[in-house]
Formats: C-alpha cells, structure tokens, sequence
C-alpha cells in the first residue's frame, strides 16, 4: 500500500451520545450491524468476527440492497487499539465489487474524543486510492445517518 503523509478522506462530526457508546457502535458486531454502510445496505450478523486490540482484527461482510450479488468483504488489521479513543489499522477490501472497482487497502484511523455533555467528536482519516475518496465520503456520510438514529434508540 502506498500511503502519502495527508490522507484522502478526512471527516468530523460530533454525536449526541457518550464516547463509550460510538466507541461500542464501533467495536460490537451487533452495533455495527445496526448501522454500517449506505442506507439500504446490511451486514449479515453471522458473517462478522471482531478481535479488537492491537494485533486484532475486525471482518465483516456488506451486502448491497440495490444489487444483493455485491458482497463486498471487509478485513481490518488492526494496529492501534486504546479503548474507547482510537482503532488504527489496514483495512483490506475484497469480494464481488462494484463495476470498475478493484479489490484495494486503506489505512484507517477512528478517534473518538470526549466533547463533554454526553456528546462524541468522531475523527476518520482515511488513506486511499484518489478515486474512491468521493464514494468512499458518501458512504461514511449515510452511514452517519444510520448511527445517528442508532445511537438514539
């Protein structure tokens, strides 16, 4: 993987929930079940395995509502764990891609800051090839929607 020093995709956004709960939506395969990926799309509940500490992993599998035979495989090496502030590692991405889209890596890095009154300052970096930097934002984005709403039930 060739990484250059700024990332492609950098995003913040701020929570109405403790760290320790967009943390867990994170790092609990049920949670991340409720909210990863555009809307319409799901993660198969038996098709995910998490160990999250450094040296770890996280695996999962995305399913696309629009097109169920796009099973995109998600694999995470993960490098830096500190509970409840940061998940750093390599995410690997395989399976049935979307036309024109090869498997690929990215270096991902999650910070989870504490912004005080029960509130969460969520920090992505991501270092990835150019031309997905704009899908991969839009992803985040709708993805963000759905943890909102999880987050609050």
């Amino acid at each position: 993987m060739t990484a250059t020093t700024t990332p492609q995709l950098a995003l913040t956004r701020i929570f109405n929930a403790p760290r320790a709960l967009v943390f867990q939506a994170f790092t609990d395969p049920d949670h991340l079940a409720a909210w990863w990926g555009p809307i319409g799309n799901s993660l198969p509940r038996d098709e995910i395995e998490f160990d999250v500490r450094p040296g770890g992993y996280q695996r999962w599998t995305e399913v696309f509502a629009a097109e169920p035979g796009i099973r995109v495989h998600i694999h995470i090496d993960l490098t830096d764990v500190a509970d409840g502030e940061l998940l750093d590692g390599i995410m690997h991405v395989t399976g049935q891609l979307q036309e024109g889209i090869e498997p690929f890596e990215t270096r991902i890095r999650v910070e989870f800051h504490d912004e005080g009154e029960g509130r969460t300052r969520l920090e992505i970096r991501q270092w990835l090839p150019e031309h997905l930097a704009s899908p991969s934002e839009e992803g985040w984005l709708e993805g963000f929607t759905k943890l909102d709403a999880t987050l609050a039930a």
